[in-house]
C-alpha cells in the first residue's frame, strides 16, 4: 500500500509493507496525528487502540525514514534518524520521499492517508 503524509504544507510518500500490524494502522486512514519529539530521532504519537502483534518479530533496528509501532506503549513513531535495535518494535513501512519535513525541533501536525 502506498500512502501520502501531509505535513503542514509539505507532502511525503511511503510504502507500507504487508504484515498483520501494517494492515491494523491501514484499518485507522485516514488519520490525523500530533507527532511529539521523542530523543531527537524519531515522531511519535498514540494511537487510538492498540494494533495487532500476530507474527511480528521480538524486536526492529530502525533506521532513517522507518514507520513503526512501539507495541509496549501503542504509539507510532516515525524515524528521522538511524537507532538501535528496540525489542517491542515493529516495522509497519517506509517513507519513500519526503522525510526532511520530520526534521524538525518541536511537534508537527500530520494527516496519512492512502495514495490515490
Amino acid at each position: 500500500m502506498r500512502l501520502q503524509i501531509t505535513i503542514g504544507n509539505k507532502l511525503a510518500t511511503a510504502i507500507l509493507y504487508d504484515n498483520p500490524t501494517a494492515k491494523d494502522f491501514a484499518s485507522l486512514l485516514p488519520l490525523s496525528l500530533n507527532l511529539e519529539d521523542y530523543n531527537s530521532t524519531e515522531k511519535i504519537s498514540n494511537l487510538s487502540k492498540k494494533l495487532s502483534t500476530q507474527n511480528a518479530p521480538a524486536g526492529f533496528d530502525p533506521s532513517t525514514g522507518d514507520i513503526t509501532y512501539y507495541a509496549p506503549w501503542g504509539n507510532i513513531a516515525i524515524f528521522y534518524k538511524d537507532f538501535s535495535y528496540s525489542s517491542g518494535l515493529i516495522s509497519l513501512g517506509k517513507i519513500t520521499d519526503g522525510i526532511d519535513a520530520f526534521k524538525v525541533t518541536g511537534p508537527v501536525s500530520i494527516k496519512i492517508e492512502l495514495k490515490p
